[in-house]
């Protein structure tokens, strides 16, 4: 068995092949994958202050005197070609609209993972997939015993499952912590797993009834869609048309219209052919992801998450069911559920952690996870239509369940920032300057004869300078001793 790497690597290799006893769990990514995730989830670093701006405002909008009523006037303004079914308040074409683009990123995203990154090896995807599955069952489990015993309803349980990356990453931006890119990218498969299933959720718990002939039409549109990709057709021109059709029909299906975004965006090729530098799923996510993150998201948050906080209102929050399952959900339940799933994935599949993390960093991401907005808020109003004061209150719990994870995940991170920045910059070090850090170069003879190069210039320097010193030193002497045998 090889001997184990310097120690100076922050995020060691995977045991080698012969090794079967045994995996890195949090291990080193690879270069591909590592730089895929930084570009991601740069793009969702930038979406979710953006979101937080636009959380921020939809707040004071909504709790202004002399601004509320503009606020409401504007979230309930319809628009849309009745005749279509498609008279919808601009709340609605947020919720089913915008979030459609969301959710069609999140689809090309899976399908990435399943074809190219971490999902596409059933070892490597175990142990992620269990964690995301439980940090979305015991949130559901912990709403439900909270709403058993207090006697509230059951319809929220969805609602404290989802987890929002974007918002995830702002408050890492904003805490200035310099989370390893393997612990970054076990965040995004949590979140790209979580929407899976969150979408899944949606489908089957928040369809009542399913006109089947816009069923049918959306499904021929999808067909249509998949022949298309899959003939090689090309044009923004062909596509988007369509895939406002197959919106269209999928919202007057009765099933949520956010599922035409999802089955088009598994639909792409999300791998690449010999002589591609990026393969076409992952080229439209790159221009799509913008619009998403920068303009879809936040706009949704804006027309959403404006509720009223009044004493009354909040008060409401911990003491009411329904919201106190929310809020414990996120906070407790997730925390739990990624962290004990993940512990005991790793024990059960013999994966150890990497020896430059600890179990307590894991804790901390889990927390992290318990930031649930976008998703969370859809699922609310989903689930109490009809009841506005208590959709508002949900909303509110999500708002506060939210902001209580990242405080607690915040300070978990603080405590570790250190570590982490020390492990961020060995991992980013490029001291030979090839675009590649040397972390990916260690078992290669060329970087080490380039390190060895630039090290006998440095020495070489080095000398000079040394020579340079020493006779400016002896120069400096001899003239003092002249000085001193010079006659008064």
């Amino acid at each position: 068995m090889p001997s184990n790497p310097p120690r100076r690597c922050p995020l060691v290799a995977a045991p080698s092949p012969t090794d079967r006893h045994s995996r890195k769990f949090l291990g080193r990514l690879s270069l591909p994958e590592r730089r895929f995730v930084a570009d991601a989830l740069r793009a969702e670093t930038v979406g979710g202050v953006l979101l937080l701006v636009a959380a921020i405002a939809a707040l004071l909008w909504a709790n202004i005197p002399a601004l509320a009523d503009s606020y409401a006037s504007v979230r309930s303004f319809h628009i849309g070609p009745a005749s279509l079914g498609l008279d919808l308040s601009l709340q609605h074409w947020a919720a089913d609209g915008l979030l459609a683009i969301f959710f069609f990123v999140a689809g090309i995203e899976l399908k990435r993972e399943l074809v190219a990154g971490d999902l596409r090896d059933p070892k490597a995807a175990a142990l992620p997939v269990i964690a995301a599955l439980c940090g979305m069952a015991v949130p559901a489990l912990v709403y439900v015993l909270v709403n058993t015993i207090g006697g509230g309803s059951m319809n929220g349980w969805a609602v404290p499952t989802a987890t929002d990356i974007a918002f995830a990453l702002a408050v890492l931006a904003v805490i200035g912590t310099s989370l390893p890119s393997a612990l970054r990218a076990f965040l995004l498969t949590l979140a790209v797993v979580d929407d899976l299933f969150a979408i899944m959720i949606i489908a089957v718990f928040f369809t009542s009834e399913i006109d089947f002939l816009a069923l049918g039409g959306a499904v021929v549109g999808l067909v249509l869609f998949w022949f298309l990709l899959r003939k090689g057709v090309r044009g923004w021109y062909v596509y988007i048309p369509l895939a406002l059709v197959i919106w269209g029909l999928m919202y007057n299906s009765g099933v949520h219209a956010t599922i035409a975004g999802v089955a088009m965006g598994l639909m792409l090729r999300c791998s690449r052919k010999e002589g591609e530098r990026t393969s076409p799923g992952e080229h439209i996510e790159h221009l799509v992801r913008p619009v998403s993150a920068g303009l879809a998201v936040p706009l949704f948050a804006l027309l959403s998450a404006g509720v009223s906080l009044s004493d009354k209102s909040i008060a409401q929050v911990f003491t009411r069911p329904e919201t106190l399952g929310v809020v414990l959900g996120l906070v407790v339940g997730k925390a739990v559920g990624i962290f004990g799933g993940t512990w005991l994935a790793a024990r059960f599949t013999r994966a150890e952690l990497n020896e430059d993390l600890a179990w307590p960093d894991v804790l901390a991401v889990a927390s992290l996870a318990g930031i649930g907005f976008t998703v969370s808020l859809l699922i609310g109003e989903l689930a109490f239509t009809g009841d506005q004061t208590l959709t508002d209150e949900v909303k509110a719990a999500v708002l506060f369940g939210s902001l209580i994870a990242a405080v607690v995940a915040g300070v978990m991170l603080k405590l570790r920032n250190r570590t982490y920045r020390a492990l961020t910059e060995d991992e980013e070090r490029d001291e030979d300057r090839d675009g590649i850090p040397d972390i990916y170069e260690q078992d290669k003879p060329e970087y080490h004869l380039r390190m060895a190069k630039i090290y006998e210039e440095r020495a070489a320097e080095h000398r000079r300078k040394a020579e340079t010193a020493a006779a400016a030193a002896l120069e400096a002497a001899t003239g003092s001793s002249a000085e001193g045998d010079r006659p008064a």
